[in-house]
C-alpha cells in the first residue's frame, strides 16, 4: 500500500498540499503536475525500475491529444479508442492471448508484463473526459488543469474517479480556511489508516487461508468465516484507501467523490451497488448503461444492459474468468431484483421483512466474493467442500 509510507506524506503530500495553497491560483495547477509527476514516477520506479517510470510518457501524450479535443470532433472518438486499447494491452493482453492460444502454448505472450501504476482508474478518467468534451459537457481547460486533473496522485492509484467539471471549479478556487481543511484532512486520513492497519491487516490472518490446501483440510464451518473475513477486509482496505485519497485531498482544499456509504445492510442489491464503489458505479451507468439504452428500451434489453454493466465492471477489476463470473453474479442478482420490483413496486415495510432483506443481501455478495478472492478452480472447489463436505 503506497499510502502507509512515510516517503508518501514527507516528500509528496505535505509539501505539495501546502505550495499549492502558497501558490497564486495560476501557477497552482503546476503544484500538482511537479509532484504528481514525481509520485508515479518513483513509486512506478519502485515497482518495475526505469520501465515502470517511462509509462508517465502515458500522461503526457494523452495531455497532447487531448488538447484537439472539441464537441463533435473525431479527436473525441480517438481518445476514447485510445484509452480503451491503452487499458486492453496493458491490462488484458495476457489474458485474452492466453485464451487464444487454449491448450497451445501462446506465441505473443507478454513476459515481463507490468501494469502501469492505477492505469484502472486514471484510464477511466481519460475516456471520461474524452466523451465529455464530444458531448460538450465540460470546457476544455488549459493544459497545466488538465494535467493537474489527471495527475491528481491522491486519486491516482485507488480512486475515487473522479469528473473534470466537478474537479476544475475547485481547482480554481481561492484556498481558504487551512486549518478546517487540514483538520477535517487529517482526521478523514487517520480513519483510513485505522481501517487498513486495525481491520483489513487483522483479517488478512484469516483471509490467507482462502487457497487449495488450506481449503481441503479445512472444517467445513471455518469456510464461511474466512469468506466473511475477506468480506470485511476488502471492505476495510478499499474504504480505507478512499478515505485516505478523500483526506489528502482536502489538504489541497479540493474535495473528491465519497466512495463508500455503508454498503453491508442495504436491503437489496441495487442499494448495495448504490453504496458500494460509488464513483465506479456512476461511472457505468453514465458511460455504458446509459449509452446501451439504459431502461429506456424493452425489458430484456434492459436485463441484457444491466448484466452487460456489471461484466464489465467484473472485467475491470481483473483479467481473469473468476472477475468475469463474480460480475455476472452481480448482474444476474441485479437483474433479478429489477424483475422483481415490478412485480411488487413498493418495498415492504415490516421490519421483520426489511431485516431479512438486509441478511440476504449481505449473505449473497459474501457468497459471491469467493469469485473474487479465489482464481476460479479454488473458488469452484471452496463451494464443493463447504456444500458436499
Amino acid at each position: 500500500m503506497i499510502f502507509n509510507t512515510f516517503i508518501y506524506y514527507i516528500a509528496f503530500l505535505l509539501p505539495s498540499a501546502t505550495l499549492y495553497r502558497l501558490m497564486p491560483r495560476r501557477f497552482a495547477p503546476w503544484v500538482i503536475v511537479l509532484f504528481g509527476s514525481g509520485f508515479f514516477v518513483y513509486f512506478a520506479w519502485q515497482m518495475a525500475g526505469l520501465w515502470g517510470a517511462a509509462c508517465l510518457f502515458i500522461f503526457l501524450w494523452e495531455s497532447i491529444v487531448s488538447r484537439l479535443y472539441r464537441p463533435g470532433s473525431r479527436w473525441c472518438f480517438f481518445g476514447i479508442v485510445q484509452s480503451l486499447v491503452l487499458l486492453g494491452i496493458y491490462k488484458y493482453w495476457n489474458f485474452f492471448t492466453d485464451h487464444l492460444f487454449f491448450h497451445h502454448q501462446n506465441p505473443i505472450h507478454w513476459r515481463g508484463q507490468f501494469l502501469p501504476l492505477g492505469i484502472s482508474f486514471f484510464t477511466f478518467e481519460f475516456f471520461h473526459y474524452a466523451w465529455d468534451r464530444r458531448a460538450a459537457k465540460t470546457e476544455a481547460g488549459s493544459l497545466g488543469e488538465y494535467l493537474a486533473f489527471i495527475l491528481f496522485f491522491p486519486t491516482m492509484v485507488a480512486g475515487p474517479i473522479k469528473r473534470y467539471q466537478d474537479f476544475l471549479p475547485k481547482l480554481r478556487a481561492e484556498c481558504v480556511n487551512w486549518s478546517n481543511d487540514w483538520e477535517r484532512g487529517f482526521s478523514r486520513i487517520l480513519t483510513g489508516l485505522v481501517k487498513k492497519f486495525a481491520i483489513a491487516d487483522l483479517m488478512t490472518a484469516w483471509t490467507d487461508h482462502l487457497n487449495m490446501r488450506d481449503i481441503a483440510i479445512a472444517h467445513r464451518w471455518a469456510l464461511p468465516l474466512w469468506l466473511l473475513a475477506y468480506g470485511v477486509k476488502i471492505y476495510a482496505d478499499f474504504s480505507g484507501y478512499s478515505d485516505i485519497a478523500i483526506g489528502s485531498a482536502k489538504l489541497f482544499g479540493i474535495a473528491v467523490p465519497e466512495n463508500f456509504d455503508w454498503p453491508y445492510g442495504r436491503r437489496n442489491i441495487q442499494r448495495f451497488w448504490q453504496c458500494w464503489h460509488i464513483s465506479l458505479t456512476r461511472w457505468l451507468t453514465d458511460y455504458v448503461f446509459i449509452p446501451l439504452g439504459g431502461s429506456r428500451v424493452a425489458t430484456w434489453r434492459i436485463y441484457f444492459n444491466v448484466i452487460a454493466v456489471m461484466f464489465i465492471s467484473g472485467l475491470w477489476h481483473g483479467a481473469g474468468v473468476n472477475f468475469i463470473v463474480w460480475g455476472l453474479l452481480h448482474g444476474v442478482m441485479l437483474a433479478v431484483h429489477r424483475a422483481w420490483r415490478t412485480f411488487k413496486p413498493a418495498p415492504s415495510l415490516d421490519p421483520l421483512v426489511v431485516f431479512l432483506s438486509r441478511v440476504s443481501t449481505f449473505v449473497l455478495v459474501s457468497a459471491a466474493w469467493s469469485f473474487f478472492c479465489m482464481d476460479i478452480h479454488t473458488a469452484l472447489f471452496f463451494w464443493r467442500r463447504l456444500i458436499g463436505g
